[in-house]
């Protein structure tokens, strides 16, 4: 806790559901640990003790130096009823260890209470925790699980009170809890008995999520499967449940629910891997999912976004096994080609790669499909959600030895069904993912590049700098580094950083109590020192074991993919850090790669001169509108006036567009056509900045009178369409895909739902903005822009 007298940052506030700012219910020196509802006047929280005599005496001598583990004088954490209304405060118990969990019965009258016994508990495992049903009135006692085989968390009272469920974790190591499964555990309170639940699944619960929520007659529950969840429903007979798998829409891609009261009303989140997360209620009758509605729209932009197609893939790993994992495929991919490959490999170990929509900072999936690359992700031995013995498989000296060749094989595969450039391959992962990523680049020089982030690369250190150093390191190399040395010599990588051949990029956040930060720096300095290979490391001041604030998370992934681009997308390019992303400078030096004919724009066909097209969101779109060359091109009677070959062509009707894309379809052997409004009206939408629009001739924003009144100014001007402008003339809607004229220059034929032509988009006669653009630009300012390929939304006839 704080010095005496200061108030502790973690405090109880209360606020309305239905709107209002909170306010705070406590203002106390001490932290508090937990809390519960006993009832609508009541809580029962789990605080640090006032200080002692002893703490304010340091306090007094302006001393802030600490002693590790100082059970003697570390405040306990105890029980409190505190009154919401008068705030008054009742101590309930004189514990004198620390209290981490409060959970409290429907009736008011119980909680189940988890002590903490060891302040290193989390080092070592030594201590495990004690577990006491509390009877609130008196404040006694009653020690649960007393074997110490039971931890609970999760902790779920029935309806009535008379039940509790709680999820424990389950290893055969005698003392570690390090790899395990979830069991599900229920105790009743009238017979004083503990009951395993028999789920009648080997996996038992699954991993990373609330794994269960209860109903009137038992449960409903996500059982680890892998990459998925396999939801079902028990119905409990006195010991004895029975199950059934729960149906439905959405019921292979749940990944949390919860019953309501009523114990039919259900909500629930369901996405999959290329398809974004929402919250969904639903009617659970019997096992079935019934009338689901979607609950939220999160992230509405991502609609007009492109998703990585993915797929559950399998291999042959470590001894034959089949290792699963998830596969990304480049955003624009063509069969037949090869494509880059980026390995991500998760942290835990016992994490694993879901078939849900995971897209974050340390893993950016889809930035790098953008790019053009295959991203794999693997559920290695040692993975959660694939059963004990899989969990189990890394422990007593295996850490390392099966997880990389899991990898590894994993790339082989993609490699031998020709999807994967084997000259082509990145690799990168956080926490555990960076320290087998370490693991990978040692065992194989084919990788170009690689980013490991909070990773470990030696061990002796780790084991006694980690906050869980004791229990991680003896558990995985099955002996401590007192026990034998050169066992941990030989797992650090460390010690093999001379054989490296991978430019590799560090991340590490200078509090990081999980993965010491000295182990960043051990494997820079060391780089640096050998000069080889290339090495960069960025620290995050005052982060965690991931960081928080979002420029620094910005940060991870700009670095990130900039080093990508170096060593694999783009090699032999660097990054000039005067050049900013979106200035003109930035946009002539893109421009020089757009196709031309000569002078003119375009590239050509079976000699030729056809539009150039770009991948745009979503479609392969003409990066400008149709030239006047072009057309010409298509109809030798279209009249171009000498250098205006590059002006978008004018003047054209709808069947001389579609005309147009007929004969180019037919010319390239290509399908080429007009957009449908579906999806060309989140296209025009991107356009930005100042375009070819009445808005630029007027030089100010005009309103419906003022454009109507410079009509006839325009009139005075010599030519059909004097305010056209070679297309191109203006920034692009987009600094990555560089497609122009969007908002403005000729209005653009494209096809509504009907089948009927609607020039859509800005054009030189009319105002930027959309409301005060009034008719239909005149004829002479319409053209075209084509779409090559299919259409992506159905159009009616």
């Amino acid at each position: 806790g704080p010095p005496a007298g200061e108030l502790s940052k973690t405090q109880l506030w209360l606020i309305n559901p239905f709107g209002g700012e909170p306010w705070p219910l406590t203002r106390s020196e001490r932290a508090v640990k937990d809390f519960d509802w006993i009832d609508a006047q009541n809580l029962l929280i789990a605080a640090e003790e006032d200080p002692s005599l002893y703490e304010r005496d340091l306090k007094e001598h302006k001393d802030d130096s600490r002693t590790i583990d100082d059970a003697a004088h570390t405040p306990p954490v105890r029980l409190f009823k505190l009154n919401v209304q008068t705030q008054a405060v009742t101590r309930l118990t004189t514990n004198d260890d620390w209290i981490q969990n409060v959970v409290v019965s429907p009736d008011g009258r119980k909680a189940v209470v988890v002590h903490q016994r060891s302040l290193s508990y989390e080092f070592d495992q030594k201590v495990k925790p004690v577990t006491f049903l509390y009877d609130l009135a008196t404040g006694r006692g009653k020690q649960l699980f007393a074997d110490g085989k039971v931890l609970p968390t999760e902790i779920h009272w029935s309806a009535d009170s008379t039940a509790f469920y709680a999820v424990s974790p389950y290893s055969t190591h005698p003392v570690y809890l390090t790899a395990y499964v979830l069991r599900l555990y229920c105790y009743d309170l009238a017979q004083d008995k503990t009951t395993k639940v028999d789920l009648g699944w080997e996996n038992e619960l699954g991993v990373e999520t609330i794994p269960y929520s209860l109903t009137s007659d038992g449960f409903v529950a996500l059982l680890a499967d892998g990459p998925r969840f396999k939801p079902a429903r028990y119905t409990r007979q006195g010991d004895r449940w029975t199950r059934a798998w729960i149906e439905g829409e959405h019921a292979g891609h749940l990944f949390a629910l919860e019953i309501g009261k009523d114990g039919k009303s259900l909500v629930y989140n369901s996405s999959a891997a290329s398809r974004p997360e929402q919250w969904y209620r639903a009617t659970l009758e019997g096992n079935t999912i019934t009338n689901p509605v979607q609950l939220t729209d999160l992230n509405p932009s991502f609609q007009k976004k492109v998703a990585a197609k993915s797929e559950v893939v399998r291999w042959k790993g470590w001894h034959d096994e089949e290792v699963e994992g998830i596969l990304y495929y480049p955003q624009e991919y063509q069969a037949g080609k090869k494509y880059s490959l980026v390995l991500m490999i998760h942290g835990g170990p016992l994490a694993a790669d879901m078939d849900l929509w995971d897209q974050g900072w340390s893993y950016p999936v889809n930035l790098y499909t953008q790019r053009g690359a295959f991203v794999l992700r693997p559920n290695y031995h040692g993975s959660g959600n694939y059963g004990l013995k899989w969990a189990e498989s890394i422990g007593g000296g295996k850490y390392y030895d099966l997880e990389v060749p899991d990898s590894e094989r994993g790339v082989d595969s993609l490699i031998a069904r020709g999807l994967v450039d084997p000259e082509r391959l990145g690799v990168l992962g956080w926490s555990n993912g960076a320290i087998l990523t370490w693991g990978v680049i040692l065992d194989s020089p084919r990788y170009k590049v690689a980013a490991a982030g909070a990773g470990d690369v030696e061990y002796v250190s780790d084991w006694a700098n980690s906050e869980f150093g004791a229990s991680f390191d003896n558990y995985y190399f099955g002996k401590a580094p007192i026990d034998d040395p050169e066992l941990y010599l030989r797992k650090s990588p460390l010690f093999q950083l001379k054989n490296l051949r991978t430019p590799t990029l560090i991340f590490f956040g200078t509090e990081d109590p999980i993965v010491p930060p000295s182990q960043g720096w051990e494997a820079f300095r060391t780089l640096q020192q050998l000069g080889q290979p290339p090495v960069r490391f960025i620290t995050f001041p005052g982060e965690p074991h991931g960081p928080h604030k979002i420029s620094h998370r910005r940060r991870k992934v700009e670095e990130e993919l900039a080093w990508f681009d170096k060593y694999l997308f783009k090699p032999g390019t660097e990054k000039n850090e005067a050049l900013h992303d979106d200035s003109p400078l930035a946009e002539q030096l893109k421009r020089q790669h757009i196709r031309r004919v000569g002078l003119r724009y375009g590239l050509e066909v079976k000699s030729t001169l056809i539009p150039e097209t770009v991948p745009y969101l979503g479609m392969e779109l003409g990066r400008f509108e149709v030239t006047r060359a072009q057309l010409a091109a298509f109809d030798p009677h279209y009249q171009v006036a000498p250098g205006t070959e590059n002006y978008p062509a004018n003047g054209v009707t709808l069947d001389q567009a579609q005309a147009y894309c007929a004969w180019l379809s037919k010319v390239t052997g290509d399908t080429y056509r007009l957009g449908n409004q579906a999806e060309m009206d989140p296209v025009y939408k991107t356009a930005k900045g100042t375009e070819n629009t009445l808005d630029y001739w007027a030089g100010y924003k005009p309103n419906p009178d003022d454009a109507a009144r410079l009509q006839a100014k325009i009139g005075e001007l010599a030519g059909n369409a004097p305010l056209l402008k070679e297309v191109g003339s203006f920034r692009s809607a987009s600094e990555d895909a560089l497609v122009f004229d969007l908002g403005g220059n000729v209005a653009e034929w494209s096809v509504d739902k009907d089948g009927y032509g609607k020039a859509l988009g800005g054009s030189a006669d009319r105002p930027a903005d959309p409301k005060t653009r009034g008719p239909q630009p005149a004829a002479e300012y319409v053209g075209l822009r084509v779409v090559k390929g299919v259409a992506t939304t159905p159009e009616k006839k």
